[in-house]
């Protein structure tokens, strides 16, 4: 849920981690820090409360001079202890190591007492801290810094991603990956690290992927990675395909607003090589997924939040279209059971990250249990579907699909979800086709409708001004009421979840037909009730159910097909948001319609619309 960064090279390295941290400020920005070593290998610290400009205005008006070629930072989501400065990271022990973390260390109350006990102060309330402490302890009986590293995490329990600089080395980065992400970024002459691969696109388009376990040495000039048993090992170089101005905001306000318009592009990319005019492309899965697909005979669908609703969209259709049980769970609770899975269930987790910490240990659950048939597929076969391609999930997982969403920095998913969507579809008609639960015909429909998609979206966009208009009776509100039938319940969850993240209005989604067994308690003239009403065969039961708001004095704002026709009915408000959508493509496309409306009422609101609130982009941590 943090960002750190570091760098180490012959420019000053204060100017490039705090650019580099700038690209991370979506993964926490509770408080942020930096740390430089000196050219008289001397340790400089400067932390703030808040966002990083917080932290530049502090840098520009402290009398010392920060300046060095090597250096770290971190911007903060607060887990153990409340943002404040002295919770900041870097965290330093005697003026001689510091260090910035991301994840969470478990077991540091037993290390605290120890250290303690040995005479350390503690300055902070993190588990963080107990790290710099450790690593103060290894280098009093060596001035090995990789050395000291390695000792020092064989103590800890939990995640990290960690970075580090000590004062006897000071030409020297020192990182270790477990449970959390970090690449290294290779340069001429410079090395950096970061969370993530978008913060160092400015600076370069080469990267190494840690593994899980590993640890590193990392000079200007030198790499040395080393696995969790120690032994040295390469880590394949690999040339980013994205570019600095993927994440620059252009010429929009926010980037949850360019994100929502780049749907359009992002389904095409998605789309691009996985279809044909009239058939989808099992392969498109990997190479061994027509093998495993054969097999398939149900499919359980793990993930959170956001990615959770694009599962449960994905039930309706493995349902309704071939005839195969698909079960949806959140991960962070499906970890702690021991469920029950059967040979040929297909496990599916999706991420837009693919470092979601729950999704992840899922994952790694089903792997410790599962066997390995004789043909070397398992009978609980896994496919990741995400939008990075060498995150966690990806590697741990038998079969991947990316969506190629492009880079996602506001904290409110939009266009991953959407193109999770179209990856789902994709897999629906994959398995459909080679069980031949489908017939061409149907396939062919399939692909049609998701090829006008990018269309459908845009008509929808064009709907943005009277969006607003509709936003502007949110001014004052305080609660909503989403409504959906089939696909578009969870749709309803995901607009709800919309608009709790980024304007702070408790929201709550409901089938509709649920409405009779308590919500319709809630209704009166101050909850604003927003229904999904597309075309289809439930849309007459959908409209007795909005009666049953309308008649209580409940406030309707309904977005329908155009031939819905719920238009001329007294006191709705009504969007004809969209027209000529299938079973597939209506989800997708009405749910742009209430990213909108979500965004626009943030506007009003005065929230912070990329960065809301006690979130973060990536849930590394439980």
């Amino acid at each position: 849920m943090c960002g750190i960064v570091g760098y180490t090279g012959s420019q000053p390295a204060q100017e490039i981690v705090l650019e580099s941290l700038k690209k991370l400020e979506y993964l926490g920005y509770d408080s942020s820090g930096i740390a430089v070593l000196n050219r008289s290998s001397e340790l400089q610290r400067v932390r703030a409360i808040g966002k990083i400009k917080n932290l530049e205005a502090k840098i520009q008006q402290d009398e010392t001079v920060i300046s060095g070629p090597v250096g770290i930072a971190h911007t903060r989501w607060a887990t153990h202890g409340v943002p404040s400065e002295n919770n900041a990271h870097p965290h330093i022990c005697n003026n001689r190591v510091a260090v910035v973390h991301n994840g969470i260390i478990e077991n540091y109350q037993a290390l605290k007492t120890d250290q303690q006990a040995a005479g350390y102060q503690f300055t902070s309330e993190t588990d963080t801290e107990v790290i710099a402490h450790a690593l103060h302890q290894q280098l009093e009986n060596t001035d090995d810094l990789l050395k000291a590293l390695t000792q020092a995490i064989k103590c800890f329990e939990g995640a990290y991603a960690l970075g580090v600089v000590a004062i006897n080395d000071p030409e020297t980065l020192v990182v270790a990956r477990k449970g959390s992400p970090l690449v290294i970024g290779v340069g001429i002459g410079e090395h950096f690290i970061a969370s993530d691969v978008s913060a160092l696109l400015p600076v370069t388009q080469r990267f190494m992927f840690l593994e899980e376990g590993d640890v590193a040495k990392i000079t200007r000039e030198t790499v040395e990675i080393y696995n969790e048993k120690g032994e040295s090992v390469e880590r394949v170089i690999k040339q980013s395909s994205l570019k600095s101005n993927a994440v620059e905001l252009g010429e929009h306000k926010h980037y949850m607003h360019k994100e929502i318009f780049e749907q359009p592009q992002a389904v095409s990319d998605t789309l691009e090589g996985r279809i044909t005019p009239d058939q989808v492309i099992p392969s498109a899965f990997g190479h061994q997924a027509e093998s495993v697909f054969e097999k398939v005979q149900q499919v359980q669908i793990i993930a959170c939040g956001t990615s959770y609703h694009s599962g449960m969209v994905a039930k309706y259709w493995f349902e309704d279209f071939i005839g195969m049980p698909c079960q949806v769970e959140v991960a962070s609770e499906y970890r702690y059971r021991n469920p029950v899975v059967q040979d040929n269930t297909l496990f599916v987790t999706i991420s837009q990250s693919g470092e979601t910490a729950d999704t992840l240990a899922a994952l790694q659950k089903i792997n410790s249990t599962r066997k390995v048939a004789e043909d070397g597929v398992s009978p609980v076969p896994t496919l990741t579907i995400c939008n990075v391609a060498e995150s966690s999930l990806t590697r741990e997982s038998d079969l991947t699909c990316l969506t190629h969403a492009g880079p996602e920095i506001g904290v409110a998913s939009t266009k991953a979800f959407t193109t999770q969507l179209v990856v789902l579809a994709l897999l629906v008609g994959s398995i459909g086709k080679v069980q031949k639960r489908i017939t061409e015909e149907h396939e062919a429909r399939i692909v049609r409708g998701l090829q006008k998609l990018p269309n459908l979206i845009n008509s929808t966009l064009k709907h943005e001004e009277t969006i607003k208009v509709i936003a502007e009776g949110f001014a004052e509100k305080q609660h909503a009421l989403f409504l959906g039938r089939g696909t578009m319940y969870p749709i309803a969850m995901e607009g709800a979840l919309k608009l709790k993240e980024i304007s702070y209005i408790h929201a709550e989604a409901y089938p509709a037909g649920e409405l009779k067994h308590g919500p319709l308690a809630l209704i009166d003239e101050h909850m604003p009730v927003i229904a999904i009403a597309p075309l289809d065969d439930l849309l007459e039961k959908l409209k007795s159910n909005l009666q049953e708001v309308n008649a209580r004095g409940g406030q309707m704002i309904v977005f329908e097909d155009e031939q819905s026709d719920l238009s001329s009915e007294k006191d709705f408000t009504v969007v004809k948001a969209t027209t000529n959508v299938g079973r597939i493509t209506a989800p997708m496309t009405f749910n742009i319609a209430l990213q909108l409306l979500s965004y626009h009422v943030a506007l009003i609101k005065g929230t912070d619309v990329d960065q809301p609130r006690n979130l973060a982009k990536s849930v590394t941590v439980e």
